[in-house]
């Protein structure tokens, strides 16, 4: 990161396109491509999601949001440099969230689906609830994130840092960097080397041959080849080879109206990414700001909501960001073709089904240390970005998200050992033996439930606690009190094989007592604070 702003160059009109570019596509490219690949596997793998649905709806909508986004920002770029005379500017990198990726797989759509064939419903029925649900959160991300461009300064004043950037932390930690790192050392030949090279290429700052991820990536194709790990299964090439072909996005109206119902159950998790995505859009901003290059906040949050609703109404569930890394890219030479490249080519790809294909080339052991990285850059950044004095509660927001990703655990184990089905359904007599072995499962699932919202509120408590603003800290309590006892956090129940939220006044009573015994605590300490001293 840049320390001070870059000297802007005033020697002529922006190009679209200068020789720097090729090593900045080969850089956002390449981590949009893993993206789209870790979509191709959750989608078949943790979802069971047709590959009907996958290439003919999802990635045509997903590459289409691409391409918006990187020509618009590639445009504001050249627009504001043509004004100013500079052929240095360099576009705002834009791509898919990752950090949503894995919040709406986990924590909605997964949801959606297990409930649902736990009620009953046959798989298709479950899988296109998930879908829908999925829709939903990816619209209502949207619409935050373009309502945000003009009231995001008080969301800046309302939010503490550390609550939102602990929250994002602990699941960028358990879903995205304990997930890749367990993978990691399922396949230590390949997947140690690949991370010892984005260790080496982004945190020591050594100039390689290649960028960095491609590098990471080629090193990993070729310990997958030599090691047996990557192989050519015919009846799956043969599959992925029968979705090449064009796939047209078409709008999803129909399925959004249908997936209205989804909306209300799944706010926890919805507003708080839209709030993220906006904040971090923001951040991001003042970084290529800290590089040389100002861009309008209003505009540039616009387009990235804009990307966002344009990949939920042609039915993608997965938003998209400005990505962090921008005097990265401006270091290389990257201008203004490196995003409309990474747009045009990553977008017909989607359009072209081709990725099922190079998925079977790239697997994703190759590129999981690229993904491991962006979870430890999340991580760091919820400490390095917020006052020292305010880590506490950095680490504090961190325990819902890791708690919630260990009882997706625990309920896999579960299913794995014969629990989940007709004959033996989820029950509280699964939680004895677990407690006996000192696994609280009990308290696991209760996280689990409203986990973004309750991991902020935690973070937020104890900034207002550290910062002696008692007030605060209790009026947070008392939030989270009036959603435990309508049953929007921590209240669950089981299904057949899953657990769910718990809906319903009074559903979560005993969270709510909880947290006001907590609120009242925190009143005592500001009644303690007025009392003059002896």
């Amino acid at each position: 990161m840049a320390s001070s702003p870059a000297q802007p160059s005033f020697r002529s009109s922006p190009r679209w396109w200068v020789r720097g570019d090729l090593d900045g596509f080969l850089g956002l490219g390449l981590d949009n491509l893993i993206q789209i690949l870790l979509i191709v596997s959750l989608c078949r793998g943790v979802l069971g999601y047709p590959d009907a649905l996958i290439f003919g709806v999802i990635l045509p909508a997903t590459g289409l949001s691409l391409v918006v986004g990187n020509l618009a920002y590639a445009i504001q770029a050249h627009r504001l440099g043509r004004c100013e005379g500079r052929d240095d500017r360099t576009a705002l990198p834009y791509g898919i969230n990752t950090v949503s990726l894995f919040a709406y797989v986990f924590l909605v759509m997964l949801p959606v689906k297990l409930a649902a064939l736990g009620q009953g419903a046959d798989p298709a029925t479950a899988v296109r609830l998930s879908w829908q649900a999925g829709l939903i959160a990816c619209l209502g991300s949207g619409l935050i994130e373009a309502a945000g461009a003009f009231v995001v300064g008080g969301l800046r004043r309302w939010l503490p840092r550390a609550a939102l950037l602990a929250t994002l932390a602990g699941i960028a930690l358990g879903y995205i960097g304990l997930g890749f790192l367990l993978r990691t050392y399922a396949v230590p030949v390949v997947g140690l080397a690949v991370l010892a090279v984005i260790l080496v290429a982004y945190f020591g700052a050594v100039r390689l041959p290649l960028p960095g991820g491609l590098l990471a990536v080629l090193v990993g194709v070729a310990l997958a080849w030599a090691t047996g790990l990557l192989q050519i299964d015919p009846v799956a090439w043969q599959a992925n080879a029968a979705q090449l072909g064009l796939h047209l996005p078409v709008p999803q109206l129909g399925a959004l109206w249908a997936g209205r119902q989804q909306l209300l159950p799944w706010l926890g998790v919805t507003i708080p990414m839209g709030l993220f995505n906006v904040l971090g859009s923001l951040q991001n901003l003042e970084s290529a700001e800290s590089a040389g290059d100002v861009y309008p906040v209003r505009s540039s949050l616009l387009i990235n909501g804009v990307g966002t609703l344009c990949a939920a109404l042609l039915g993608s569930c997965f938003p998209t960001t400005i990505y962090i890394g921008h005097p990265g890219w401006k270091g290389m030479g990257a201008r203004i073709g490196y995003s409309w490249l990474n747009g045009l080519v990553i977008g017909l790809g989607c359009l072209l089904g081709l990725f099922g294909v190079i998925g079977q080339l790239v697997p994703i052991e190759a590129g999981m240390a690229i993904v491991l990285y962006i979870a430890l850059v999340i991580a760091a950044q919820a400490f390095q970005a917020t006052p020292s004095a305010h880590a506490p509660a950095v680490a504090l927001g961190l325990l819902p998200g890791l708690a919630g990703w260990g009882s997706l655990l625990i309920k896999a184990g579960l299913r794995a050992g014969g629990a989940g089905t007709a004959g033996q359904p989820f029950g509280p007599a699964l939680l004895a033996p677990l407690q006996q072995a000192d696994v609280w499962a009990a308290g696991a699932f209760a996280l689990e439930q409203g986990q973004i919202v309750a991991a902020m509120l935690l973070a937020a408590i104890l900034v207002y606690v550290i910062e002696q603003r008692f007030r605060a800290a209790a009026a947070c309590a008392l939030i989270a009190a009036a959603g435990s006892w309508v049953g929007l956090l921590h209240a669950w129940r089981f299904t057949q094989a899953d657990t769910v939220l718990d809906p319903g006044w009074g559903h979560g009573s005993s969270w709510a007592l909880g947290y006001l015994a907590m609120a009242l605590v925190l009143l005592l300490g500001w009644w303690g604070q007025r009392r003059p001293q002896p």
